[in-house]
C-alpha cells in the first residue's frame, strides 16, 4: 500500500480535529463542564485520547474551540438561510439575522454557552483559534455589508455589545427577556423590528418599525461615503 499523500494527512487530521470539537460541544451541553473529560470526548468522538492533547493545549482552549466553531457554523446557516438579503435592506437584514442568531444559540444551549462565557473570564482569557478567526471574518463582513465606514473599530463593538447581551440573557436567577435585548441591540443599530427573526408579540417599545439607514448614533447614511 503506498503512503497517503500530504493532502488526504491534512484531510483526516481535519476530520479528527471537528469530530472532537462537535464531541465536546455535545458533552458539555448534556453533562457540564466539570462532569466531562478529555477521556469522555475522545471516546464520543472515536479518536485516540492522545489525539486531544496534540490538538489542544487543555479541556478550556477545547471547549472555547468548540463553541467558536458551533457559533459560525449558527451564524452562517442564518446569513445562508432563504430568502437571500437583497435590495436597500440587505446590509441591515444581515446584521439582524446575526444578532438573532447569536441570541438564538444563547437561549437554545444555556449551559453550553453559560461554560463558554465562564471561561473566558478565566486567566487563559480568549483563545485565538480557527475557529474564532472565521467567526470573526464573517462577523467583520457582516458589518461591513451593513456599511460600516471603520470595521476595525465597529467590528470589536459589535462582539462586545453581542457577548455582553448573551451574558445578560444568561445570568443565573436574574435573566433578562430576549425580546428586550433584542430590542435594545436594534435600536442602536437603527434596525426595524421585522427584519431577522423577529420573536412573537409585540415589539417592545422604542424600537423602530421600519427600516433606516443611519450609522449607530450618527445621521450619516449607511451608503454614504
Amino acid at each position: 500500500m503506498s503512503p497517503r499523500s500530504p493532502s488526504v494527512n491534512e484531510e483526516l487530521r481535519r476530520r479528527s480535529r471537528e469530530r472532537l470539537l462537535q464531541a465536546t460541544v455535545e458533552l458539555v451541553a448534556e453533562r457540564g463542564y466539570e462532569a466531562t473529560t478529555l477521556g469522555d470526548i475522545a471516546d464520543r468522538a472515536g479518536a485516540a485520547r492522545g489525539l486531544v492533547s496534540y490538538y489542544f493545549p487543555g479541556k478550556r482552549q477545547l471547549l472555547q474551540s468548540a463553541v467558536h466553531r458551533l457559533m459560525h457554523r449558527t451564524l452562517s446557516a442564518a446569513l445562508e438561510r432563504e430568502p437571500s438579503p437583497s435590495g436597500e435592506t440587505a446590509g441591515a437584514e444581515r446584521l439582524a439575522r446575526a444578532i438573532d442568531a447569536i441570541l438564538g444559540l444563547a437561549r437554545d444551549e444555556p449551559l453550553l454557552m453559560r461554560t463558554h462565557m465562564a471561561g473566558i473570564l478565566q486567566a487563559e482569557g480568549f483563545v485565538q483559534c480557527p475557529e474564532q478567526q472565521r467567526l470573526a471574518e464573517l462577523l467583520r463582513d457582516t458589518v461591513a455589508r451593513y456599511g460600516s465606514c471603520d470595521v476595525d473599530q465597529d467590528y470589536p463593538l459589535l462582539r462586545a455589545l453581542l457577548m455582553g447581551a448573551v451574558f445578560a440573557l444568561l445570568i443565573p436567577g436574574a435573566p433578562m427577556p430576549q425580546a428586550t435585548l433584542r430590542a435594545e441591540l436594534f435600536q442602536r443599530y437603527d434596525l426595524a423590528w421585522e427584519l431577522g427573526v423577529p420573536p412573537s408579540g409585540m415589539p417592545p417599545d422604542g424600537t423602530p418599525s421600519a427600516p433606516v439607514c443611519r450609522l449607530p448614533g450618527t445621521s450619516q447614511s449607511r451608503r454614504s461615503k
